[in-house]
Order: structure tokens, then C-alpha cells, then sequence
């Protein structure tokens, strides 16, 4: 299978826990680790690309497994011919290894020893501070001593947080991310994950309807940039990007990609708060 940018899919490689992506935002390839392969999560994204989503968390993990399946890839992408038989030339390189995969992975109770084992293999293969590591989460879990312990580790080992935050409001949260805890624990998580580990904040954004985010839902979310501006810990700065692949929820219908002029506007109010902003249209 050729990889590119609109096809992600977890089984290109033949495994349960491993696979190679051609990430526009990493402009080369992305290893993949997926904890959740029972396609279960917490909340219920709608443009989730994962076929027969349903709610639940991460299943009992494989480690040994897990290890021989990301072993194999590295050395295929790094040392075999991988990259010429499978990724486009204009994206051949190793750019990250990234915790996502089918639901959130932070449910699973083998996070930190899957976070360990990469780290071993990175240094295996002289990549550990080379390569980025990365947590990617919608961070509803991060109040927990467990998931806290796991993000410093990611952090002794170089790595970093991607935190979901489509939105600033709860009707938000509930429209777009069926998560119904609300917007005051997810900005209490995404401080507490600032505070342990450089994080970005990830940000979807759409049209539904045809339609943009409205000026309220916009304005609570640059108002709670604004609060976070103050004291930004290891915050890095805002990962904003647009509908790339279609959905599998029954919303896909309604939503569509916004211009890229959208974004790159949006993206300048991030930047006039002080924020740091990466488009991926």
C-alpha cells in the first residue's frame, strides 16, 4: 500500500498496535501507536475517522507485542526499504512517533510502559531527542495520578502533549465532542498538562451546516487562550487545522472544510494574543 496524507489507516502495516502514517503536519512519516484497537474512547468526536466507534476505554495491552511490532517498523523504516516502497518521495522521513491511534489513549492502564518502551527502542536505534514523541489526547483524563505519571515520563524522555480543545464552551464540547464533563475540567487538565509537559493545544476546526464556528463559540475560545496566555508553562502554542478526511460519525454530511483564508485569519487572533500558531489546512 502507498501511504499518503488522506488515508490513515491503522492496518496498512499488517499490525495490531504499529503503523506508518504520511502526516501533513509532520510532512513525512508518523509511527503510530494505537492502545486503543477495540476502537473504543470516551468521547464521540464528530469528524472521528474511525469506523464503528463506540464508547468505552483502552483493552488490556500486549506489551510484548507491542514492542516486537514497533521494533520491526523502526528497523524497516530505518534501516530497509520501506520508505521507498511505500511513502512518496517527497516524504520520506522519520519525523514521530505518536501515542493515537482508535480512541483516547490515556484510558489504557499501560500508557506509561508503552511510553518506556518506545523510548528503549528509540535509543536502540539512535533516535531518542532526534525524532519527537508524542501524546496525542483529549486530555479528559490528565486529573489522574496514573495519566500524570505517564506524562513525566513522556517528559524525561523528551516527548510531548497534543491537547484536544476544539472548544472553550460546554454546549460546545457536547456538539462537537459528545463530552459532557465541561469546559472547566478540560481547561484544569490542559493546565495541569502544561505544567508537566511541553503541550500544544489541537484544534479542529469546521464548517457545519455550511456554516463556520459562531462569534460566541470563537470569542470563548480565544478568551480562554487569553487566561492561558498568562501563564503558559510548557504550553508551546496551538495546532490549528482543518477537515482533511472524511468522517465515519453520522454528522460526516453536514461537516466541511473551512477556507484556508479562515484559518490563516483565525490563526493571526491566536497570534495577537502572544500564542504560537501552526496551520495544517
Amino acid at each position: 500500500m502507498r501511504l499518503s496524507p488522506i488515508n490513515h489507516d491503522r492496518d496498512s502495516a499488517g499490525m495490531k498496535y504499529v503503523y506508518p502514517v504520511v502526516s501533513r503536519r509532520a510532512q513525512g512519516v508518523s509511527v503510530g501507536i494505537n492502545l486503543n484497537p477495540n476502537n473504543r474512547c470516551n468521547w464521540r468526536c464528530v469528524y472521528c475517522q474511525v469506523p464503528g466507534l463506540t464508547y468505552g476505554k483502552a483493552p488490556a495491552i500486549d506489551v510484548t507485542l507491542l514492542q516486537a511490532e514497533l521494533h520491526s517498523m523502526l528497523e524497516a523504516l530505518v534501516e530497509g526499504d520501506y520508505m521507498q516502497k511505500h511513502v512518496p518521495e517527497s516524504s520520506r522521513r522519520l519525523n514521530d512517533i505518536a501515542f493515537s491511534g482508535n480512541g483516547e489513549p490515556t484510558s489504557s492502564t499501560k500508557l506509561e510502559g508503552a511510553i518506556q518502551i518506545a523510548a528503549m527502542e528509540l535509543d536502540g536505534f539512535k533516535l531518542l531527542g532526534k525524532i519527537d514523541m508524542i501524546l496525542i489526547t483529549n486530555g479528559s483524563l490528565i486529573h489522574k495520578s496514573r495519566v500524570q505519571s505517564a506524562l513525566k515520563c513522556l517528559e524525561s524522555h523528551g516527548g510531548q502533549v497534543w491537547f484536544k480543545m476544539d472548544t472553550a464552551t460546554d454546549a460546545g464540547l457536547q456538539a462537537i465532542n459528545s463530552a459532557t464533563k465541561g469546559a472547566e475540567l478540560q481547561m484544569q487538565n490542559l493546565a495541569i498538562a502544561a505544567e508537566l509537559c511541553p503541550t500544544w493545544i489541537q484544534t479542529c476546526v469546521f464548517a457545519r451546516d455550511e456554516q463556520p464556528p459562531s462569534e460566541l463559540e470563537q470569542s470563548a475560545y480565544l478568551g480562554a487562550l487569553k487566561k492561558l496566555a498568562t501563564d503558559k508553562g510548557k504550553l508551546q502554542g496551538v495546532l490549528l487545522y482543518g477537515l482533511a478526511r472524511q468522517s465515519h460519525q453520522p454528522e460526516a454530511d453536514s461537516l466541511s472544510a473551512l477556507p484556508v483564508e479562515w484559518l490563516n485569519s483565525y490563526a493571526q487572533r491566536i497570534r495577537d494574543l502572544g500564542i504560537a500558531v501552526r496551520v495544517n489546512a
